[in-house]
């Protein structure tokens, strides 16, 4: 069992991030390890996590009181009525702030595990087993918490940071492809904003990542962990440098929303197009250098992640993505914020532009 450790350091918290191998079936002991002490817990577990993981978290906490919630994680059910199931189970078995809420999934099971956690009895202890590379490399990291709505995506939630976060990379053997590329999603975005040595380590890489080949994958996922403890132990509430991790997000939750969070786009898929209308909005702005705009281009185009906006929207799309993109969590005028690049590792974050502007951007962009 070779454990990395990294430690995260807020105002709010301070909590450790345990990244190895065949983890599970010592879940117990890397609770008393890391102090976490409770007489009862629920598990919210995503009913896509291969049985055995939870048969071995279960036999592991055979001397606590368990209790578990199944849960059909995708964004329609991202929502209150499913956090209000949890706190049902909470409050009916009486769970004390110093129980514990366990989410096993991946970025959905946690957004909507964590906020149940921060709102009951306001606040219980909260534990994150991620199974998916986007959610051990993102969503577990940071403390953000929250649900969907008809008017768009987490626009209800809270930050609240876990007590603990346990990432075993056993967990990806049983992924998708399509699955790795929405994680993979994530980690090319926090090279694209902090490291371009990163970055080319990933463009050097990438069919061994995307393999889950040893020791790639574990790189991989430490440096792009890093990368965000680094931002979060800044900026915990995201009132300025966290923006940047929304590279490529504004665009990209409204894609999600205008597709109505179907399977037709995931969330990693969603990131990836959008970082890449991003970049071709920052080219066009003239932030971006065109080397560095046709490097990361090339990266996407020619390493069979999701490309072409094309494929899923047309011009007679353009006012429903603008309409969320206005109504994006991060605007506070009727401007969108976005963040762009200027070069690879140097975002710029902050920049507000007129729906009449980018209307006219993606309507070019939609069309060529």
């Amino acid at each position: 069992m070779k454990l990395t450790r990294l430690k995260i350091v807020t105002k709010t918290e301070r909590y450790p991030i345990i990244i190895g191998s065949n983890l599970t079936s010592s879940v117990s002991k890397i609770f008393k390890l890391n102090s976490i002490n409770f007489d009862k817990c629920l598990i919210v577990v995503d009913r896509g996590v291969p049985k055995k993981f939870l048969s071995n978290i279960k036999s592991s906490l055979k001397n606590k009181k368990t209790y578990l919630l199944f849960f059909n994680a995708n964004e329609k059910n991202k929502n209150i009525n499913n956090v209000n199931k949890i706190l049902d189970i909470l409050l009916n078995k009486n769970f004390s702030r110093n129980d514990v809420l366990i989410s096993l999934g991946g970025g959905i099971t946690g957004d909507v595990s964590g906020f149940a956690a921060s709102i009951h009895k306001r606040g219980l202890k909260f534990i994150n087993i991620p199974t998916t590379l986007l959610a051990q490399v993102d969503s577990s990291i940071g403390g953000k918490t929250g649900v969907n709505s008809k008017y768009g995506k987490n626009l209800i939630g809270s930050f609240y940071q876990p007590s603990l976060v346990v990432s075993d990379i056993q967990f990806l053997n049983s992924l998708s492809k399509r699955n790795i590329i929405c994680g993979y999603g994530e980690i090319l975005k926090h090279s694209l904003i902090d490291n371009k040595k990163f970055f080319n380590f990933l463009n050097k890489n990438l069919k061994k990542i995307l393999n889950l080949s040893s020791p790639f994958i574990e790189k991989a996922i430490y440096e792009s962990c890093k990368i965000k403890k680094k931002i979060v132990e800044k900026d915990e509430k995201e009132a300025a440098l966290r923006k940047v991790l929304n590279f490529g997000h504004t665009f990209a939750h409204a894609y999600e929303a205008g597709l109505g969070y179907s399977h037709k786009l995931n969330h990693g898929e969603a990131v990836i197009l959008g970082m890449k209308t991003a970049l071709n909005f920052s080219l066009r702005e003239n932030m971006l250098s065109k080397s560095e705009y046709d490097l990361v281009v090339k990266h996407i185009d020619n390493s069979g992640l999701p490309s072409s906006i094309k494929k899923y929207f047309s011009i007679k799309d353009l006012n429903n993505i603008l309409s969320f993109m206005i109504k994006d969590k991060k605007n506070n005028s009727e401007k969108v914020n976005l963040v762009l690049l200027k070069k690879i590792g140097k975002p710029i974050f902050n920049k507000q532009y007129s729906r009449k502007k980018l209307s006219l951007f993606l309507k070019k962009f939609l069309i060529n």
